[in-house]
């Protein structure tokens, strides 16, 4: 009867081992997994790195636009101190003043019926 008890837990042990040797794996394919999706899609991860690479790019034509627009703004402002015929222009065309004894002449497209 030792006999058979020796044997058994011989057979019991290598079962052990022959479980821990299968799960060795299993847990690094798991950790291998999920260090994966961390590293894609974690707070620091390269998705988020393409977000923030995408937004700084959107940011930077948008600073360009703007800076465009200031400086068109700036000349039209320098223009408006400087240039009289330029203002007179303006006037003429956007508030329809005129000079003393000049006539302005409102022109009225007819609808095509």
């Amino acid at each position: 009867m030792a006999r058979r008890r020796t044997i058994s837990r011989r057979r019991v042990s290598s079962r052990r081992r022959k479980s821990g040797e299968k799960l060795v794996p299993k847990i690094l394919v798991l950790v291998g997994f999920v260090l994966i999706i961390v590293f894609f899609f974690g707070d620091h991860g390269i998705y988020k790195l393409y977000e923030k690479k995408r937004e700084k790019k959107q940011l930077l034509e948008e600073i360009d636009q703007l800076r465009a627009k200031q400086q068109k703004l700036l000349d039209e402002k320098d223009r408006l101190k400087n240039d009289i015929e330029y203002i007179e222009k303006i006037a003429r065309e956007r508030y329809r003043m005129a000079k003393p004894g000049e006539k302005v002449f409102k022109v009225i497209e007819k609808k095509e019926e």
